[in-house]
């Protein structure tokens, strides 16, 4: 019999919203990881999508690996097979780069625990907004694995990461709001009302203007000073050549709401 999927998407009014949905707690398998990367990959040149918000079924996010499913895989010997660990780590890391490379911002709406890979599929989105009851963790070091360090880097810098990966420590969302981490923090039964109405920010500006914005984002990351801003000056060079550039310099000067195409 085929797993089912474990993650939903829906479409509506230019938002897209994936739902991790794998009961109990969301843990990953081949399954939802090649789904998370079938649905974001299909916002890309979209035009019906123009963000998205990920977000967890249930009280979790999403607790990380299928400790359960992986041990039986370890008795049953299917792991070890030759090539297996190669192709289940791809298969995993690019369900994170899904959402790095997605054409659109991704909105991260930390519902409850992101454990582990949870961890990692929220720090590749683009900011995050936190139930008040939600806490992060690496918590590999405690079922002998390890990763996701690199993706905490994002979020908590070398020396937060470095500490979470060896001591598996939990870290409140309240604390990560503290830290200035997520953009708001929320009541869990407002959390998906607020990412909404953040989307519909995002939704409303230039659908190609937010494109290169996020182009430009991710390139910059990890370039210098100087790199970073000549590389912005050529996003916004080649943002001024299109329609929606025209049609956001007249609506300002006219005062009144633009009408952006995406061309």
């Amino acid at each position: 019999m085929e797993e089912p999927s474990g993650v939903r998407v829906e479409v509506r009014d230019h938002i897209a919203v994936v739902t991790f949905d794998r009961p109990p707690v969301n843990a990953t398998s081949r399954a939802m990881v090649l789904a998370t990367q079938q649905a974001f990959d299909s916002f890309n040149n979209n035009p019906d999508v123009r963000v998205a918000i990920l977000t967890g079924a249930g009280k979790t996010f999403c607790a990380g690996a299928d400790i359960k499913k992986r041990s039986s895989d370890l008795e049953s010997g299917d792991v070890l097979q030759p090539g297996a660990h190669s192709a289940h780590s791809r298969a995993g890391r690019e369900g994170f780069n899904c959402i790095l490379d997605c054409d659109v911002p991704v909105i991260g709406a930390l519902n409850g625990p992101a454990i582990g890979a949870g961890l990692a599929f929220l720090a590749s989105c683009d900011y995050i907004i936190a139930a008040d009851t939600a806490f992060v963790a690496l918590g590999e070091i405690n079922v002998g694995l390890l990763g996701g360090g690199r993706h905490a880097q994002r979020i908590f810098g070398t020396f937060g990461a470095r500490r979470m990966m060896y001591t598996g420590d939990r870290i409140p969302a309240a604390e990560m709001y503290r830290r200035g981490l997520v953009e708001k923090l929320v009541p869990a039964d407002k959390l998906m009302e607020e990412a909404m109405a953040m989307a519909r920010t995002v939704a409303e500006k230039s659908p190609i203007a937010i494109k290169l914005a996020k182009r430009a984002m991710n390139a910059i990351e990890f370039m210098t000073l100087r790199d970073g801003y000549r590389f912005e000056q050529t996003m916004t060079a080649e943002l001024t050549h299109t329609e929606d550039a025209k049609e956001a310099a007249a609506a300002f000067v006219q005062k009144r709401k633009p009408n952006f195409k995406g061309r």
